[in-house]
């Protein structure tokens, strides 16, 4: 094959390819077990783009986005939303005075008392949203994030998210 066409058909594939990943989805793998066992470590997902151009993130949606408190970017699951009273009391979430049901939610440190398992109640902003990983105990989310001040940061900004993450077709 000769250079040239060699080129047109990379710079063919780069306007294909940069565009779909810019915009519409790109896929993403899952760093640590902080969503175990619904999305285990090493797992590769999309991260869907496009939908939360037409909808705002909905409860159990799964988000990808940059931590509010590092240079991280994080997946966890969307517990309460904007407007909502969001409380945990000894590791149990209730949402408008009003257990969640959540059958993907597990504690590996159920028997111990840890930072973050006794919240609020707090009232989620209009652009916020108060996000959990599944796997409860070892996660890094809305119940233990501070500032660089050591202040609580309770809330994920709609800013900071970058998509919905969604398994493969075929996984």
């Amino acid at each position: 094959m000769e250079l040239g066409r060699l080129v047109k058909l990379f710079a063919i594939a780069l306007a294909v390819v940069l565009p779909v990943r810019g915009w519409v989805a790109e896929p993403v793998y899952v760093a640590s077990p902080s969503m175990e066992p619904t999305l285990k470590t090493g797992t590769m997902l999309i991260l869907d783009k496009l939908t939360l151009r037409v909808r705002a993130p909905r409860r159990g949606d799964v988000l990808s986005f940059r931590s509010p408190v590092d240079e991280h970017d994080l997946l966890k699951r969307v517990i309460a939303l904007p407007g909502e009273t969001v409380e945990m009391r000894e590791k149990v979430v209730f949402i408008n005075g009003k257990e969640l049901d959540e059958p993907y939610a597990v504690h590996s440190r159920a028997g111990e008392r840890l930072e973050g398992d006794n919240i609020g109640p707090l009232i989620v902003p209009e652009t916020g949203f108060f996000v959990l990983g599944d796997n409860r105990d070892v996660s890094n989310d809305s119940s233990v994030w501070k500032d660089s001040e050591g202040k609580p940061v309770r809330f994920l900004r709609l800013r900071l998210i970058q998509g919905i993450v969604r398994r493969l077709p075929w996984a």
